[in-house]
């Protein structure tokens, strides 16, 4: 018995010096002040998903989920220039249903315009005197080489509604308004997209072109400069491959399946273009492309063909077989190539002037290339295909609240390192993914 009763006191003596283990408290780091955050950006700043602007989108901004976490660290209030309503600003949203095709009668489950109430009107028209000044500058359709532009708000409808002098000032002054003391700033992402989702040589529109590399890294420098020049910090966030999101790797260049008869059908159609064969099975789809025999010849591997192209002609009016799909829903090799080359480009200026200035940068290239491939997070499965994956919205090309969440704690990791911080993470799995219905 005395022996039993032992062990319990050295049990009891073992357990009363057992010491306390609580949570680190949240630090703002060295010097970091977040009273005035200003977040710089485009459409993914802005909250921008399911290809439009909508009020739970921008709700579910990662400057807004930034924000919040800068509240446990003395962070101020964050203002941003929300739409009215839910049903999308300049058009619809996408939401996903059960719905028929144009040209047959088959169900499918995917993304179509939101046919709820509008309740989106006047959303052109200038907030900034009842609402502003806005803490979240992101502009959907601004490049880096915008910032310069006098006048830029009377060209670009969400600049418009939020800009304090949209006929006179530049977004390069808008974004100093607040006098910020924190800043994130994700530029330059527009500055070769425009060129791709329209197909690349296929646009004709200045933003469908990559931007002059020289214009660029004036226009990036004396954005970063301006913003540094009160003494604010922050944190810089590079540009993603964007041949990497599912708005050009949804639709596989071999997806067209086809049975013997099929085959040969089209092989007799091509009798004369020895350079277009099918077999049974999976097919490159037949392009336009004024370099070949014909203007047209079949799809390599590593080209891409574009979310936008309409999928009823795919299915029912011959394209990619008996006529080739146009140029302007495809990226050749070439124009593959010219996208990579300014993307690394962009990335090198970057990175650079994050040097100079000592500033985190989070290398979202490299991140969203790991949801490409998948990754975990919390128990929880993301990926870049398209609705299924968890990351990415039904307009192929802007994150869900959850992907906007993966890149807030991103952001938030490299603050941590950098400064010597200990801001709290967001919690990714609280907020939605793709609804479906």
């Amino acid at each position: 018995m005395k022996k039993i009763y032992s062990i319990g006191l050295l049990a009891l003596l073992a357990a009363s010096c057992k010491p306390t283990i609580e949570p680190e408290k949240p630090q703002k780091g060295e010097g970091t002040d977040f009273t005035r955050y200003v977040a710089v950006g485009n459409s993914l700043t802005a909250g921008f998903s399911d290809g439009a602007l909508y009020r739970t989108g921008q709700m579910n901004s990662y400057p807004s989920m930034l924000a919040g976490q800068f509240k446990m660290v003395g962070g101020g209030d964050f203002k941003q220039p929300l739409v009215p309503g839910e049903y999308g600003f300049p058009g619809p949203k996408f939401v996903l249903a059960i719905h028929k095709g144009l040209c047959d009668t088959a169900a499918l489950l995917g993304p179509v315009p939101f046919t709820g109430a509008l309740d989106t009107a006047g959303t052109s028209q200038n907030i900034y005197a009842v609402e502003g000044p806005f803490n979240n500058m992101g502009i959907p359709g601004i490049r880096a080489v915008d910032y310069l532009i006098p006048g830029y708000g009377m060209v670009n409808p969400f600049a418009r509604r939020m800009f304090v002098s949209p006929a006179g000032s530049r977004p390069l002054d808008e974004m100093l308004i607040l006098n910020p003391t924190f800043f994130s700033l994700w530029i330059g992402g527009n500055d070769v997209l425009g060129y791709a989702t329209a197909g690349g040589e296929g646009g004709t529109l200045p933003t469908q072109k990559i931007s002059d590399v020289n214009l660029f890294n004036a226009a990036y420098d004396s954005v970063l400069t301006r913003l540094k020049s009160r003494g604010a910090q922050g944190v810089l966030l590079n540009i993603p491959d964007v041949t990497a999101i599912p708005f050009f790797t949804t639709v596989p260049a071999n997806g067209l399946v086809l049975d013997k008869n099929n085959a040969n059908l089209l092989n007799n159609a091509y009798n004369s273009l020895t350079h277009i064969r099918f077999d049974v099975g999976n097919n490159y789809f037949v392009i336009q492309d004024a370099t070949a025999p014909a203007g047209m010849r079949q799809i390599k591997q590593g080209e891409y063909i574009l979310l936008s192209t309409p999928q009823d002609s795919l299915k029912c009016a011959g394209w990619g077989t008996r006529k080739p799909i146009p140029a302007s829903y495809v990226l050749t090799a070439d124009e593959v190539a010219k996208i990579k080359a300014a993307t690394t480009a962009f990335n090198s200026i970057i990175q650079i002037m994050a040097k100079r200035e000592n500033l985190p940068m989070v290398d979202v290239n490299a991140y969203l290339k790991t949801i490409q491939s998948g990754i975990m997070y919390s128990g929880v499965g993301y990926n870049a295909t398209f609705v299924s994956g968890g990351a990415f919205s039904l307009d192929g090309m802007h994150l869900t609240p959850r992907g906007y969440a993966l890149v807030a704690n991103k952001i938030i990791e490299a603050i941590n390192n950098h400064y010597g911080a200990t801001i709290p993470k967001v919690d990714v799995n609280k907020y939605n993914g793709v609804l479906f219905p």
